[in-house]
């Protein structure tokens, strides 16, 4: 990724060779974690969360403490200014003023690009509503590149809230630019994924199916990616307990998967995934959490212009 790239909004804002240039950087922090230590030494990131989030923003504050840098932020609207009505571009262009680069995250959909257009220091999207959340995506990637030695060739089946669910939106989009990938699009009707996504399949001459259940297409997954029903996306408190149960999975749907499945869930989990399965060594969501931090540490140092042969002087 070079210099000229200073906010990172949507996955679509990295070419391929950008996203892989990242993967490799987080790859030699997981190799060498002391050579990065100070790499950030007296840098600052502001974590502006205006939704409750558990690792999302703990893996950037850790990301961010293991580079040698300092954090500031809050974690709700409620203990932010935005509960006193100040506005968002206002906020950023204060914490601008106090903070290297930010991660934000915000509920309404698009409020990350509004305050790109304000900020004067990198803006990383840290989830916009049902929109986007690239660093989910990217943290998939790296776990996909990691546990399947190479990010090709394989038959992935996205299962749960795919109409609401944006990691399952921006995997989408990340994984169309990669080469002989084929998807399985697991819900019920209600909770298939958007029009725009499936034109997105389309154009891209992918070949891809919706189906109703999992059992039916479990022994043809390489990577099984599972999602909870968000009751924080649904209007209808009715329809999401219609809903919420639609897919579990669990040590007995697992006896027709294949002995190298990878199964990731971008957390945090409900009910969607038995305990169970935890121990089984196909489940790698907890890998994926790891993940999720040394790929925060490598878009930071980018964004901040930093790279491996920068940090090695």
């Amino acid at each position: 990724m070079g210099k000229d790239i200073k906010n990172v909004i949507n996955i679509t804002d990295m070419t391929v060779e950008e996203l892989d240039d990242l993967m490799d950087l987080a790859d030699d922090i997981i190799d060498n974690p002391a050579k990065y230590a100070n790499a950030c030494k007296g840098k600052k990131l502001a974590t502006l969360f205006f939704e409750p989030s558990t690792r999302t923003r703990l893996s950037f504050e850790a990301a961010m403490m293991e580079l040698g840098g300092n954090v500031l932020g809050f974690s709700s609207a409620d203990s932010s200014s935005a509960a006193k009505g100040e506005s968002l571009t206002d906020t950023i262009s204060t914490v601008g003023c106090y903070a290297d680069i930010i991660a934000m995250r915000h509920p309404k959909e698009g409020a990350p690009t509004v305050a790109a257009a304000r900020t004067v220091v990198p803006i990383i999207n840290a989830g916009d509503g049902g929109h986007y959340h690239p660093t989910q995506t990217l943290t998939d990637l790296l776990t996909i590149r990691r546990e399947r030695h190479g990010i090709r060739n394989f038959t992935i089946g996205l299962c749960g809230d795919l109409q609401f669910g944006r990691t399952v939106h921006s995997l989408i989009s990340a994984l169309l630019r990669y080469e002989n990938i084929k998807f399985v699009l697991i819900s019920p009707e209600e909770l298939k994924v958007p029009e725009y996504i499936r034109d997105d399949l389309r154009n891209a001459g992918v070949e891809w199916k919706e189906v109703e259940r999992m059992e039916e297409v479990m022994p043809e997954l390489d990577i099984l990616y599972m999602t909870r029903v968000q009751r924080e996306r649904f209007f209808n408190e009715e329809d999401y307990i219609r809903l919420k149960d639609s897919y579990i999975l669990d040590v007995e749907k697992l006896k027709t998967a294949k002995d190298d499945l990878s199964i990731l869930h971008p957390l945090p989990r409900v009910n969607e995934i038995s305990i169970a399965v935890d121990d089984d060594p196909r489940a790698c969501y907890f890998r994926q959490v790891l993940c999720g931090k040394y790929i925060r540490m490598a878009l930071i140092l980018t964004l901040l212009g930093m790279t491996k042969e920068g940090v090695n002087k």
